[in-house]
């Protein structure tokens, strides 16, 4: 029980003086390149997803 309370004290440490947190503005700009190459990720699978609908189906009515 004693190593488990010493890791709790070490990672509260560590999260309190070691890390370096970024700042509101740096979160928030990061979040939105997140969300934007999501969306164009989410866009390009859709047009290769219905490209290669519309091609097996063409194939397969042959």
């Amino acid at each position: 029980m004693r190593k488990f309370i010493n890791y709790l004290k070490e990672c509260y440490v560590e999260l309190t003086k070691k890390v370096a947190w970024p700042t509101w503005s740096k979160l928030q700009s990061s979040a939105l390149l997140v969300i934007v190459a999501t969306i164009i990720l989410s866009i390009a699978l859709f047009i290769i997803d219905f490209t290669f609908e519309h091609l097996m189906t063409a194939i397969y009515t042959l």
